[in-house]
């Protein structure tokens, strides 16, 4: 699994994965569900870089 990439456009962040060619695989946009959900603790742990795979401890 390749590890996640945030792009900051200026007007809007997306963590995004690529594929094997460096094209776009999977999008997935940061909002404010997921800025609250970084403030509290996680029950599971995931590996750098999966973090929509689980969640990640501090």
């Amino acid at each position: 699994m390749s590890k996640r990439e945030l792009i900051d456009t200026g007007t809007d962040k997306r963590y995004v994965r690529r594929d094997e060619d460096g094209k776009f695989k999977q999008s997935v946009d940061v909002s404010r569900s997921l800025s609250a959900d970084a403030r509290h603790d996680a029950k599971n742990d995931a590996k750098p870089g999966q973090g929509d795979k689980g969640d990640r401890k501090r």
